[in-house]
């Protein structure tokens, strides 16, 4: 019998819950993991659309990529709090809720490892590595084999995350060879990826100011943060495909993006 437990572990033994920073809250969000699992739904998002997915897939247990118990609940009722909603639609379901998030953003072939391969970048180095483990942090410093022109490179980002505009600094004169990327909200790494001579960097939520500070010394790129870390899902649907073949595994198809762009 595979018991959520056992999906759960395949997940964890991936992304240690050891590499979540330390302000997360990655792990079981709600549920049972002795249970038969009987599908998985894998999200960036779990809200009550995904569960209801879930459901209709048969599945009881939903990974996601972010947290669903991040801020504290003072109350679990049915109301607006799409929050509570979601735990109280899992519950009632009998569905288990896990979360990987900053284990997965920092596990070696995790997010950023991910988004670089998807640019067709080769993976060099941590952009801020672990302090105990230089193989494991917080984005990448990848390479091109060949220089493109910034045009070209900002023509790869839309293709490869969907992404129907990228909000970016001036455009530099030379190509770009040497890129670093950090999936979600990277703008405090900007510093370490012009240390480490990035010719452009490829986060989300980057602020105006991190534009009008740092635009002129690399080339700054950025994306929506779901664009960015839509990736999870694939990745979650590698890894448990590979050690459970026969698994019933789904990508929800109910989340969007929650910014529109008009």
């Amino acid at each position: 019998m595979t018991t959520v437990g056992h999906i759960i572990s395949a997940v964890a033994d991936f992304a240690p819950l050891s590499l979540q920073e330390s302000w997360d809250n990655s792990g079981v969000q709600v549920g049972d993991t002795d249970m038969e699992c009987t599908g998985a739904m894998l999200c960036v998002d779990a809200t009550p659309a995904v569960i209801a997915e879930a459901v209709a897939h048969g599945c009881n247990l939903v990974i996601a990529h972010h947290p669903l118990l991040f801020r504290g609940l003072k109350q679990i009722s049915p109301g607006p709090n799409i929050v509570q909603q979601t735990v109280i639609d899992a519950i009632r379901a009998g569905i288990t809720v896990y979360s990987s998030h900053t284990a997965l953003d920092s596990t070696p072939g995790g997010i950023s490892h991910r988004m670089a391969s998807m640019l067709g970048a080769h993976v060099d180095s941590i952009l801020a590595p672990t302090a105990d483990n230089r193989s494991a942090g917080l984005g990448v410093v990848a390479h091109f084999d060949e220089a493109i022109a910034a045009t070209d490179f900002i023509a790869r980002i839309k293709s490869a995350f969907d992404s129907p505009v990228v909000r970016c600094s001036r455009l530099p004169a030379g190509n770009i060879r040497t890129i670093a990327l950090c999936g979600g909200s990277g703008g405090e790494f900007i510093p370490a990826a012009i240390e480490a001579g990035a010719d452009a960097y490829l986060s989300s939520d980057i602020r105006y100011h991190d534009f009008a500070d740092y635009g002129k010394q690399t080339f700054l790129c950025d994306i929506g943060h779901f664009e960015a870390e839509s990736c999870a899902k694939q990745i979650f649907h590698d890894l448990i495909s590979e050690k459970f073949p026969n698994f019933a595994v789904y990508k929800s198809e109910s989340e969007t993006n929650s910014i529109k762009y008009l």
